[in-house]
């Protein structure tokens, strides 16, 4: 169990559960569920992963941010200087208002593809349901800064998803149990670096 949060992080937390179901009225930000499961299913889900962080702080990086899980999420209750990549220009324009509305300065919006981001060295990254490890590591390889982290919470194929990377990438793997889903698993990777796939 995680300990209470603060009076004004749950307010925080409450605004923003209140601000995501009305935008989720217009779009599609998340899957449609009254507040008490989106609550625990996404914010919960992500507040978990605060525990994970380095406690001497840094600069955190959330890809493919959508709704700001978990990196809104995280940035709230942590207060680090944040960057949220997020492509769709809809669900960045909730991500800006969400930002405004809660007053986050140290949260950066960046519309932009993965691929194209240009950022400052990145000591902790995140991504929640956004692709295979596969497909995560390269951008990880390019945004950590060194000795930085990637965390990514992954579902019933973490494991597959880690042997298929594994195959051109080698890191320092720690697994931790998802506290919300008995089926999901947490990776907190470090020293990500690419080799040669093997004959």
């Amino acid at each position: 169990m995680r300990p209470p949060l603060d009076a004004a992080v749950e307010a925080r937390l409450q605004a923003y559960l209140d601000l995501l179901l009305r935008w989720n009225d217009r779009i599609n930000l998340v899957a449609k569920a009254p507040a008490g499961v989106l609550r625990q299913r996404h914010v919960e889900d992500c507040l978990q992963l605060a525990a994970l962080l380095p406690t001497e702080g840094g600069i955190l990086a959330d890809l493919g941010s959508g709704a700001g899980l978990p990196g809104l999420v995280l940035a709230m209750v942590t207060g680090l200087e944040t960057h949220l990549v997020e492509a769709d220009r809809r669900k960045a324009a909730f991500l800006v208002e969400a930002t405004a509305r809660l007053a986050l300065p140290k949260v950066n919006i960046h519309v932009e593809r993965i691929e194209d981001v240009q950022l400052p060295p990145i000591d902790i990254l995140t991504a929640r349901a956004l692709a295979p490890l596969n497909g995560l590591l390269p951008h990880a390889h390019r945004l950590l800064a060194p000795g930085g982290a990637a965390i990514f919470p992954k579902g019933r194929t973490a494991e597959q998803e880690l042997a298929d990377a594994m195959a051109t990438w080698s890191c320092q793997v720690e697994r931790f149990p998802s506290q919300t889903d008995p089926d999901s698993t947490i990776f907190r990777l470090s020293g990500i670096r690419h080799v040669q796939p093997q004959a």
